[in-house]
């Protein structure tokens, strides 16, 4: 035994017998197929460096797991208990196993969504077979717990990220039902799952759905503010009128986290509107452009989950197709990386998501660090803010007593580029990741045979690089003020499980010396053969350590320095400025003012405007501190008002016959360059109507061109509401064979809002009995149930709203 095993490695073996006899825990209502095993899977690791939390870290320190959780943690010289199987990780790292909340790991694929066509038939009723909502994209019902299952492989890739937890979610639906919170260890399902049903999942995009209705963002906004309305009615009602299990699942669900996916920044500021509206605050899952509004996206109160989805450089080698990469693709190219960065600078709660993606996460993660996310508010994004936004932080995030024994072992900082992660434990499980690298680089005093080398190793653990420099007798032989510097030899090295490969060729075009070896505890040794077959013996002694220059990596090329990022531009596309413009005061002198008041057409006059309004019109103005504008020989108009526009809009159109509970404010888009266009042809203020797919289409918004502002920033303050109103032939959809939506004919258009207004006034009569009631009737009669499209036709008959309506012919009027 003496001659096979030294000291230190009998230890290891020793150590690998033990955990090899450990058993996995098993479900304790499980039946047993074998005799029983009661030993607890008790473990001291020793002598690494741990992190335990963010920020709190302990060198030498000591962590004991027993059965499958957190015992203690402490300082190296605390004494390790009886019971305990020790693992000496010296040298390593420790920290708690990563965690991602937004995954779909071992659920099934979401089904697709058909394409949307015009030309397809209309789906008008749910084809969900159950008792569950009319509308097939509230799934409310779902527990993605009742499809997962455990995926050994997933697992170990997740695993080998470094991840021990992550929430597990079906994306298909605007109400996507339940999430469950899954550990990734090698077990059954039953012992992965760690809370079935941890939070509640939400979207605006359909999904899966065959429905016509929602086709689009403000549909979306419509068909939740409904549902919020229809769950609080169904939940007044008893005996309940129907069953509908959707209802009931999302009257549950509101109980715990509620988790909002979202494309972009303005569709998370809808999201929150919504949130508001009904007193929940969301935990969103942003798109990878809230630096581009970090103010508004901290003003939401809400937390983020924040992907690391940046996009890949455009191809701009084609000087004629490089005109055509758009200001706001390369804009976001650049200033992606600095996303969480930017976050974190304004002090907005965030976890970071790898988005299942094991090639690109590390990579991007440590691109977002150079781009100036902290490695501490990294970590915290992965591990303590994840926990704390599931309710977990008792049990996950940290390395404390009481918590799971979730840890990942790692070769060294867990930011450095040259980290690996060697270990990770799952719940008390040990699982080896990847084995560990040394860091071998340094300068070695090599000799072959005879003759003398300096052996310089550097580059990456698991890739090193290999230089020699010229033999040391004859560097000292050739030591002359006019020598040149010798130019150094290429190697090639390799270790393979403590063996070594080292060859060169000595001369350009030289055979090469092929060198074969092993590792020993203080030195590489071994046999090779010179280029004239000759074997002879070698020997590497590590010396010293590189020379800073190499080390560090001096000398690189310009190529490799930080680049310096651009400035956020307001909006994020052409003609947008990094300070957006504001109200200012202005004086325009001598101009030709068209006043389209009593006072008419005014030549010579002066124009004051202060605080956005216009303050002064005549002869002589005095403008204290204003900016003045000679306007000698030019006109001053009010601005032009466009009616009836689609610009600046995330959606159009949507698919119900009576689209009146869709509002257009809710989509307004304040980055569409048509805002400028339209300044620059002297429009400042629209109508944004809803397009002429239905006889009633949605709620109008207007707006001013503000350019560079928000979109809630647009709306006029005040106005007057409207609604979009159409006849003729795109309402009744006549020659679109595969069409079975009502109406079909013009006298079908008119009966729909004949029904719309005798609806609503039924509508109005009802909410008027039901409030005429006094306090005891109401608590024994729930109040009516809310209608949005009621709500809005109600508004039109009590002339709060008014009507745009679109015609093609003069009959139709």
């Amino acid at each position: 035994m003496d001659a096979l095993f030294s000291r230190s490695t009998l230890g290891s073996a020793l150590a690998l017998i033990v955990l090899s006899a450990s058993p996995l825990r098993a479900q304790e209502t499980a039946t047993p197929n074998d005799v029983a095993d009661e030993r607890t899977g008790a473990y001291a690791l020793t002598g690494a460096t741990v992190t335990v939390s963010p920020g709190n870290v302990l060198s030498d320190a000591v962590v004991l797991i027993r059965e499958g959780e957190i015992v203690a943690v402490s300082a190296g010289d605390s004494p390790v208990p009886e019971g305990y199987a020790t693992i000496d990780l010296s040298g390593r790292h420790i920290y708690p196993s990563l965690i991602d909340i937004d995954a779909a790991y071992g659920l099934p694929d979401p089904t697709k969504p058909a394409p949307f066509s015009f030309s397809k038939a209309e789906v008008l009723e749910s084809e969900t077979p159950g008792a569950y909502n009319p509308n097939q994209a509230i799934r409310a019902e779902y527990d993605a717990v009742s499809d997962f299952t455990v995926k050994a492989k997933d697992a170990a890739t997740w695993r080998g990220m470094g991840f021990g937890t992550v929430l597990t979610s079906m994306a298909d639906g605007i109400a996507r039902g339940s999430a469950a919170l899954v550990t990734l260890g090698d077990v059954s399902d039953n012992e992965a799952v760690l809370v079935p049903r941890v939070a509640a999942v939400y979207s605006f995009n359909k999904g899966s759905s065959s429905q016509s209705f929602p086709i689009s963002p403000m549909g979306s906004v419509a068909l939740l503010r409904q549902t919020f309305l229809d769950a609080k009615w169904y939940a007044a009602q008893s005996p309940k009128p129907f069953t509908d299990e959707s209802l009931a699942a999302w009257l549950e669900l509101q109980a715990l986290p509620q988790i909002f996916t979202v494309d972009d920044w303005m569709a998370a500021l809808r999201a929150d509107m919504v949130g508001d509206e009904f007193s929940v605050q969301y935990v969103i899952r942003e798109g990878g452009d809230a630096y581009q509004r970090v103010d508004a996206i901290k003003a939401t109160g809400a937390a983020l989950i924040v992907g690391l989805e940046f996009p890949d450089a455009e191809d701009v080698t084609d000087p004629f197709a490089a005109d055509h990469v758009s200001l706001t693709d390369l804009k976001h190219w650049e200033l992606a990386p600095s996303n969480a960065a930017r976050l974190e600078a304004a002090g907005v709660t965030f976890a970071l998501t790898s988005s299942g993606d094991a090639k690109k996460f590390w990579p991007r993660l440590r691109q977002a660090i150079e781009r100036g996310l902290s490695e501490e508010r990294a970590l915290a994004a992965l591990t303590t803010v994840p926990a704390a936004l599931l309710g977990e932080s008792l049990r996950l995030g940290e390395l404390q007593p009481g918590a799971i024994a979730n840890l990942i072992v790692t070769s060294a900082p867990l930011f450095d580029e040259a980290m690996v992660i060697e270990e990770n434990w799952v719940a008390g499980e040990r699982y080896q990741v990847k084995g560990h690298t040394p860091d071998r680089s340094g300068v070695y005093a090599l000799s072959v045979g005879t003759t003398a080398y300096e052996l310089h190793v550097s580059g990456k653990p698991t890739a090193p690089k290999a230089e020699l420099r010229l033999p040391v007798e004859e560097a000292i032989a050739e030591d002359a003020e006019d020598a040149e510097e010798p130019k150094p030899i290429t190697a090639k090295l390799t270790f393979d499980d403590g063996a070594i490969t080292l060859s060169f060729s000595p001369e350009k075009d030289a055979a090469a010396i092929r060198l074969g070896g092993w590792e020993l505890d203080d030195h590489w040794a071994g046999e090779g053969r010179l280029p004239d077959g000759a074997i002879v013996k070698w020997r590497a002694v590590r010396a010293a350590n590189l020379p800073d220059a190499e080390e560090k990596g001096e000398g690189k090329s310009e190529g490799d320095e930080k680049p310096a990022l651009g400035e956020v531009i307001y909006p994020f596309t052409a003609y947008g400025t990094a300070n957006p413009p504001g109200p200012e005061a202005l004086l325009i002198r001598n101009a030709t003012v068209w006043t389209l008041e009593g006072e008419g057409k005014l030549e010579g006059a002066d124009v004051l405007v202060r605080d956005g309004r216009i303050a002064a019109v005549g002869q002589n103005l005095a403008g204290r501190n204003a900016r003045v504008i000679d306007a000698a020989g030019m006109h001053v108009t009010p601005g032009i008002i466009d009616e009836h526009s689609h610009i600046a809009l995330s959606g159009v159109n949507d698919i119900a016959t009576n689209s009146s509970m869709v509002r257009m404010n809710d989509v307004v888009n304040s980055e569409d360059v048509n805002i400028y266009r339209n300044l620059a042809g002297g429009v400042t203020a629209a109508q944004l109507l809803h397009g002429s797919a239905n006889p009633v289409g949605g709620q109008s918004a207007l707006v001013k061109m503000r350019w560079g502002m928000l979109p809630q920033e647009m709306l006029i303050d005040g106005a007057d509401g409207f609604i979009k109103f159409a006849l003729g032939e795109n309402v009744k959809r006549s020659r679109n064979p595969a069409s079975i939506r009502y109406p079909q004919t013009r006298m079908g258009v008119e009966q729909v809002f004949r029904d719309g207004f005798g609806a609503a006034r039924d509508y109005q009569e009802a909410w008027a009995a039901w409030q005429g009631l006094s306090r005891a009737e109401k608590a024994r009669s729930p109040a009516p149930r809310r209608d949005l499209v009621m709500d809005a036709m109600a508004e039109i008959l009590d002339s709060e709203r008014f009507i745009s309506c679109h015609s093609y012919v003069q009959s139709e009027i």
